[in-house]
C-alpha cells in the first residue's frame, strides 16, 4: 500500500508551530511524517531554521501513530557521525521505534557554517560510506574505534539504544550513488519520481541479497483557494527549486539562491509545482512518484501560514483521493 507523508518544513516556519503542525498533521490521517534539517532557509523570505532534532523529540512527544524521519541529515561536516548515531538512537527510543534516519551527502548552505570547506561529491560520497559505518557499528552497542578517511572515532559507545537499530535511508541521485548506497541502506530517499533509479536501487539491492526497501519521495504542493495567491506563494518561497539538486547543493547562501533564481517566473514555477484548490493537479503530480515504483511519498505544503487550511483539506479531500487512487 503506499503511503503518504507531512513535511515538516524547517525553512518556513518556528519549532513551536512545527510541533503543532505535526500533531495536527498526524490527527489528519498521514501515514508518516518527514523533517529538514537545515542550518539556513534556501531564500531569506522563508525565514527560518530552528534545530531539527530538537522539533522532532518534542514530536514524538506529540504524536503516538505516525513515523517519523529525517529528510534528510548530513552526517559528515556539520555533525559528526557518532554525534549523529547518538542523536537518532535517542529519538528512536523517544517516539518507540517510529524513527526512521535520512541521510545524504549534504549542501553547501548548511555545512560550509563550521568552516571546514566544501568537498568535491566523490569525497562526499566516501565521507557519507564512512559515516555509515560508523553510525552502524555504534548501533551494534559495543565499543567503537575507527579510523578512515576522513573520520576518527576513539572508544566511542551508544549508553542507551532501542531494542531494534534505527532504520537507514539514503538519498540518491545518480548510478554512483545508488552503487555505493543501496547495500548500506535500508530504504531509498529519492526527490524525482525516476523510476530507472528506484529499479536501479532494487536491483543492487537483490544482487547483494538485501530485501526489498521502501523507496521514500517527496515533493512540493502549494494549496490554496485562490490559485493566483497560490501560484505567487509558490514563487516568493520556493523558486530556488527550479535550479535543480546538482546546483542547489552547491549554493552556500541564501544571496546565492536569490541570484541564481532571479529570473524564475512564477509560470516556471506554477510547471513544476502544483498550485490552487483543485485535486486533481496534486493527485496527478504524485501519481508520477507511485508509477515510478515509490512506496511513501512525502507531500510539501509551501507557506507557513496555510499549514491548518491544508491539512483540513487534506483529511477531508486530498488523502482520500490520493488512496483512492494510489495503488494498493
Amino acid at each position: 500500500m503506499t503511503r503518504f507523508g507531512y513535511t515538516l518544513m524547517t525553512e518556513q516556519a518556528g519549532p513551536r508551530q512545527l510541533v503543532r503542525d505535526a500533531a495536527a498533521a498526524e490527527a489528519a490521517g498521514f501515514d508518516f511524517e518527514v523533517s529538514s534539517d537545515h542550518y539556513f532557509p534556501w531564500l531569506e523570505a522563508q525565514g527560518h531554521a530552528p534545530y531539527a532534532w530538537s522539533v522532532l523529540g518534542a514530536v514524538s512527544q506529540v504524536t503516538e501513530r505516525v513515523e517519523l524521519m529525517t529528510y534528510v541529515t548530513c552526517p559528515t561536516i556539520r555533525y559528526h557521525p557518532a554525534v549523529v548515531a547518538q542523536k537518532a538512537a535517542t529519538l528512536g527510543l523517544l517516539s518507540e521505534g517510529r524513527f526512521t534516519l535520512g541521510l545524504g551527502a549534504g549542501e553547501n548552505l548548511n555545512e560550509h557554517v563550521v568552516g571546514r570547506g566544501w568537498p568535491a561529491v566523490r569525497a562526499r560520497q566516501e565521507m557519507l560510506v564512512e559515516a555509515v559505518q560508523i553510525i552502524r557499528d555504534l548501533f551494534g552497542g559495543g565499543l567503537v574505534d575507527f579510523t578512515g578517511e576522513h573520520f576518527r572515532v576513539e572508544s566511542a559507545r551508544l549508553w542507551d539504544l532501542p531494542e531494534t537499530p534505527v532504520p537507514l535511508a539514503l538519498a540518491a541521485s545518480g548510478k554512483r550513488s545508488i552503487e555505493r548506497y543501496a547495500p548500506l541502506a535500508d530504504h531509498l530517499v529519492a526527490v524525482e519520481p525516476d523510476a530507472d533509479l528506484v529499479a536501479g536501487w532494487a536491483k543492487h539491492r537483490a544482487d547483494a541479497g538485501l530485501p526489498a526497501s521502501r523507496s521514500i519521495g517527496q515533493l512540493p504542493i502549494c494549496w490554496g483557494p485562490d490559485r493566483d495567491r497560490a501560484v505567487e506563494t509558490a514563487h516568493e518561497q520556493f523558486r530556488w527549486f527550479a535550479g535543480g539538486w546538482k546546483v542547489n547543493s552547491d549554493l552556500p547562501t541564501t544571496a546565492g539562491f536569490a541570484g541564481a533564481s532571479q529570473f524564475v517566473r512564477p509560470d516556471d514555477v506554477a510547471e513544476q509545482i502544483p498550485c490552487g484548490p483543485e485535486v486533481e493537479p496534486i493527485v496527478d503530480a504524485v501519481r508520477d512518484y507511485w508509477e515510478a515504483g515509490f512506496t511513501d511519498i512525502a507531500l510539501i505544503q509551501v507557506g507557513a501560514d496555510s499549514q491548518g487550511d491544508f491539512l483540513a483539506f487534506a483529511e477531508s479531500e486530498l488523502l482520500p483521493a490520493l488512496r483512492e487512487a494510489a495503488p494498493s
